[in-house]
């Protein structure tokens, strides 16, 4: 497949997603396993870029306070000692039209800037698995936290990060009731609804109470 994509002129990305808990083990052990599958991607399978996701065996989400340690000390790895282009996955617990659900996405993309990484892929709502639960307001606290993060030192983003997950780590077992696109979301219009619009008011609040400066 791949010298087909080769002689195609194709954008070739690699994807692949450590299990923290799983075979690879724990922290430590983890991040070696990420680091060489990044490797692994650009030298064997000839990658353009590189979509990372670290998941938590437990949980089956790259947001919790283990995974997101396990993709920032991988990039950074990666971002000081290469030129290679890098992504990661987003698979935030919460549905969407919670503020868990978006202060999860924030708190990767904070991860994501503060490491050094170049590209964000979405974020899927519900892990990733149920149908209609993902929206554009995600994408947007996306953006829009990485953006406020953006140059600022390792240390700052670390305490920003500790403070931020704490807030809805406590939550895994009994996540918030949120909302399908079609329910938070004009459908005809593609836009939110005041309900989310007010939802994502209330994370930016709780994510400027940490720190962050937003400029919309």
């Amino acid at each position: 497949m791949i010298a087909g994509w080769i002689m195609n002129g194709d954008i070739i990305m690699i994807e692949q997603m450590p299990t923290f808990g799983g075979y690879a083990g724990g922290l430590e052990e983890t991040t070696i396993v990420d680091v060489s599958s990044h490797l692994i991607a650009f030298t064997i399978c000839n990658a353009d870029f590189h979509l990372d996701g670290p998941v938590h065996v437990r949980w089956g989400i790259t947001t919790a306070r283990e995974p997101l340690t396990v993709a920032g000390h991988c990039n950074m790895a990666i971002d000081a000692n290469t030129h290679l282009l890098t992504s990661n996955q987003y698979y935030p617990l919460a549905q969407p039209c919670t503020e868990m659900c978006l202060l999860e996405t924030a708190a990767q993309a904070i991860t994501d800037t503060g490491s050094g990484r170049e590209l964000m892929s979405g974020s899927a709502a519900a892990k990733g698995v149920a149908l209609d639960y993902t929206t554009g307001m995600e994408a947007r606290i996306m953006g829009e936290a990485a953006k406020a993060v953006a140059g600022m030192k390792v240390e700052t983003v670390n305490e920003i990060l500790d403070k931020l997950i704490s807030l809805y780590e406590g939550n895994y077992r009994n996540p918030p009731q949120g909302k399908t696109f079609q329910q938070c979301y004009d459908v005809v219009k593609v836009t939110p609804t005041p309900e989310y619009v007010e939802v994502y008011g209330k994370a930016v609040e709780t994510l400027e109470g940490l720190g962050l400066k937003f400029t919309f």
